[in-house]
């Protein structure tokens, strides 16, 4: 099997959520399953349903959780340095608007574009990666061709 990259607050964060999953959401569901149970018939009864809905989410979702962390490496961005890789943090400037942005490549289950953690398979991510400071890229958007510079790169 293919290993998961991951950073380790992306690491600690899928642990938790895993934590929570199994410690707090699914005791709770288990007691509202009880709880509809004793409402009587279950064919109509829809806090059953419901219960048994949300049980389903939650045990689906422990398992990915678990199948992500065992196959995850954790990638530590303190000891790296060079060109854009696996866990940089990247100040771009948009070449036609000035706008800076800064985003940090991350494994595909921690991105979220909201908080600056951008997928390493994403276009934006492929062009950045073996590229430094200084360095022009052009990405692929939805909206056209965008270009890109690379003003700084940190690995912390």
């Amino acid at each position: 099997m293919e290993k998961i990259l991951m950073t380790r607050s992306g690491h600690t964060e899928a642990n938790a959520e895993l934590k929570n999953l199994k410690s707090v959401e699914r005791p709770a569901i288990i007691q509202a399953i009880a709880e509809a149970r004793e409402l009587g018939d279950l064919s109509e009864n829809a806090e059953y349903h419901s219960a048994r809905e949300k049980q389903s989410f939650i045990e689906g979702r422990i398992k990915e959780l678990e199948g992500i962390l065992s196959l995850a490496e954790v990638v530590d961005p303190s000891s790296l340095s060079g060109p854009v890789k696996f866990s940089a943090t990247v100040t771009i400037v948009d070449e036609d608007t000035d706008e800076e942005k800064t985003y940090q490549i991350v494994g595909e289950y921690e991105a979220d574009i909201e908080r600056g953690l951008l997928n390493i398979k994403s276009p934006l991510a492929r062009a950045l990666i073996g590229k430094d400071e200084g360095d022009s890229v052009e990405v692929r958007t939805p909206g056209g061709e965008k270009s890109y510079e690379i003003l700084k790169i940190a690995y912390i």
